[in-house]
């Protein structure tokens, strides 16, 4: 008889102890030229993530030209005054590195990811960019041609199209913010070098400028770096810009982008809130997570779970522009997709949700889980160099302190059911929000009208 051989297994290995955690916290200075710096040491991410922040918003494209912002910035990475396009792009890739860029109503960001051991050329390509970027007309040109080529099929997308339609409702004509944030047809066609040239010259300087930098900086000096290529970067100091504040009209109302035989509905519910400014925001965050956050919020709940209308819906909060002194605003949604025959009884059932849930309030079960994933698993979110610089690039637009994002997971903890109820209650109060159907007219139009939950007004799908 064969003995049978014996295994002998090694012991299982045993979690260690927990370790406190908490975002990192950057050290802040200031270039010769006025540049801001804010620089992150993270030891072992050899990609390092490198944000600038321009002074450059959207408020500020000159009157029918909008869409300037946004050609001015793809237009960095489109050759200098050292390299062609072609050429800037091989040595971006020569280098292993790459460079994003776009607008927003906050201002201009540039991005680029590059290994430690090549930081000093990716810095100094982006450098170049900044300093003498050459906008040379036939770049131009085809930029506004692709801008262009994309209008329509943004138009085409029912999510694209419903944001387009809300941002129209909610804000004033006057206003930037009611229109499309890359432009549209008519603005972009406007476009050209000298355009771009001018609105360079007028925005874009260092005094008005941040760059976050974070990776494993060990054995980098920083500061020589940093003097050699975006100190290099000269312009002249600037002015406070005033900042109109944010206005806008949350009386409840539908609008219907009208899509003949469209088999499902887009659905868009939103209006303004409060910024990060705003003492509120905690709960505010926590609440609307309960919400809709994730597969097991409310929404939901209800209208995925339980009555199978949708893939998904979502709520949640997105910072338009902030400011210390109250000016600022975010957006507070609902956003998702319904069948078309189900568009009204789905409406019904998400005004119930929001009806039930001032009426009860959140449970602490729901508070819990919000706050565990919300801080929980902050540490895994921030894994990356990348989701650092980005994340201090945002609180930079938005005038916040180098330590709020670290503050803001202690106040999520310490949020209570009670005050994140409050919260959500106040940021969607049923009687005022507007909500931007894209879908089938004929179908949805009566079953919608029959909710009462606000006058419904059909528009024509470009």
């Amino acid at each position: 008889m064969t003995e049978l051989a014996t295994m002998e297994f090694h012991p299982r290995p045993q979690a260690g102890e927990a370790k406190p955690w908490a975002f990192p916290a950057p050290e802040r200075g200031t270039l010769g030229n006025g540049l801001t710096v804010l620089r992150c040491h993270r030891p072992g991410q050899q990609v390092v993530a490198v944000e600038v922040v321009l002074d450059a918003p959207l408020d500020a494209e000159p009157e029918d030209l909008d869409g300037v912002a946004t050609i001015m910035a793809r237009a960095f990475s489109e050759g200098t005054d050292k390299h062609s396009a072609e050429e800037f792009a091989a040595e971006l890739e020569r280098c292993g590195a790459t460079l994003d860029a776009h607008a927003d109503h906050p201002g201009v960001r540039l991005s680029l990811e590059v290994p430690a051991s090549r930081l000093a050329k990716g810095l100094g390509l982006v450098a170049d960019a900044l300093r003498a970027p050459a906008f040379a007309d036939s770049e131009i040109e085809r930029l506004v041609r692709n801008r262009l080529d994309e209008i329509p099929h943004e138009l085409a997308n029912p999510s694209r199209r419903a944001a387009k339609e809300l941002a129209k409702e909610l804000f004033p004509a006057s206003a930037r913010m009611s229109r499309p944030r890359q432009g549209t047809e008519e603005t972009v066609a406007r476009i050209d070098s000298a355009a771009v040239r001018g609105f360079y010259e007028k925005h874009v300087r260092p005094a008005t400028a941040t760059a976050v930098v974070v990776g494993d900086l060990t054995g980098v000096d920083l500061d020589a770096l940093l003097a050699d290529t975006l100190g290099a970067w000269t312009g002249s100091q600037a002015q406070p810009r005033p900042v109109p504040p944010v206005v806008a009209d949350d009386t409840g109302r539908v609008v219907i982008v009208d899509r003949p035989g469209a088999v499902q509905t887009q659905l868009l519910i939103g209006r303004t809130g409060p910024d990060r400014h705003d003492r509120v925001w905690p709960a505010q965050v926590l609440g609307t997570y309960c919400l809709g956050g994730t597969l097991t919020s409310r929404l939901d709940r209800v209208l995925r779970e339980e009555k199978g209308y949708t893939y998904g819906v979502r709520a949640f909060g997105q910072v338009l522009r902030s400011a210390p002194d109250g000016t600022g605003a975010s957006m507070l949604a609902v956003s998702g997709s319904v069948d078309t025959p189900n568009t009204g009884p789905a409406l019904d059932d998400l005004w119930t949700v929001l009806r039930t849930l001032a009426a009860e309030g959140l449970t602490d079960e729901e508070r819990d889980v919000a706050v565990q994933n919300l801080v929980g698993v902050a540490p895994l979110k921030y894994e990356t160099a990348a989701a650092v610089a980005s994340t201090l690039a945002d609180q930079v637009e938005q005038h916040l302190p180098d330590h709020y994002q670290a503050d803001l997971y202690r106040q999520l903890a310490a949020t209570g059911t009670v005050e994140a109820t409050a919260a959500v209650v106040n940021a969607f109060p049923v009687d005022r929000l507007v909500t931007v159907l894209v879908g089938d007219a004929a179908q949805i139009k009566a079953p919608v009208e029959a909710l009462g939950i606000g006058e419904v007004t059909v528009v024509t799908a470009e």
